[in-house]
């Protein structure tokens, strides 16, 4: 059976009040405990009871918990501070302002263009970091290129079996053939996957296999 809801308030009762006290006490020590081990976070808790009583826990140690409370306490408050929001992001603004212009001379240096101000110390950097840009787009290359004739290598072995599989059927027609000739019956005639093939089979190779070509796409009419 389940536990019911209590009306959050206090209560009036001082057994009772105690006892509660003493076992959510218990239960946040822990679960901050358990907090703090699990997230890797700095936790630090201070109680005082109805009797004045202190209760703590900290994950490190109170006293730096506090001194960094304290510090983001009044960080928070000056970001509160209109002048002192207003300044935060001037200077925002204008880190971002230089980053900028950096990322433009960088592309314009990596581009070959407005090299005149450089030092031979600078312009050895820039050589190095474009070489190994060139030679990460090479390996890249390269994989890609290996990537692809593994494709096309798989592609050509599944034809090959195609081929077999149709050079067999081959055979089985033309053994059927003959013996149809042998009983004066009609030959059949080789149907592939595309449609018939207006060949007998009396003409074909037994032994010899079957060539597939690929016809060139035609032009499409405009």
């Amino acid at each position: 059976m389940g536990r019911g809801k209590i009306t959050i308030q206090r209560i009036d009762n001082s057994t009772a009040r105690q006892v509660t006290f003493s076992k959510r006490r218990n239960g946040l020590l822990k679960k901050a405990k358990e907090l703090s081990v699990l997230c890797d976070a700095e936790v630090g808790i201070i109680i005082f009871s109805c009797t004045s009583k202190l209760y703590d826990y900290a994950s490190t140690n109170m006293a730096s918990i506090i001194e960094r409370y304290k510090s983001a306490r009044e960080e928070h408050n000056q970001l509160l501070n209109p002048d002192t929001e207003v300044k935060f992001w001037k200077m925002e603004a204008a880190s971002l302002r230089q980053n900028l212009q950096h990322l433009h001379e960088s592309y314009r240096h990596y581009m070959g263009q407005e090299l005149s101000g450089l030092t031979a110390k600078e312009l050895k950097s820039l050589e190095n970091q474009l070489e190994t840009s060139i030679k990460n787009i090479r390996l890249r290359k390269d994989q890609i290129l290996n990537e692809e004739i593994k494709e096309l290598n798989r592609k050509g072995r599944l034809i090959q079996l195609e081929n077999i599989e149709l050079q067999n059927k081959a055979n089985i027609i033309y053994q059927e053939n003959s013996e149809l000739q042998k009983k004066g019956a009609k030959p059949k005639q080789i149907t592939s996957a595309a449609g018939d093939v207006n060949q007998a089979t009396n003409g074909c190779d037994s032994h010899g296999p079957l060539n597939l070509e690929l016809c060139k796409p035609q032009p499409r009419s405009k």
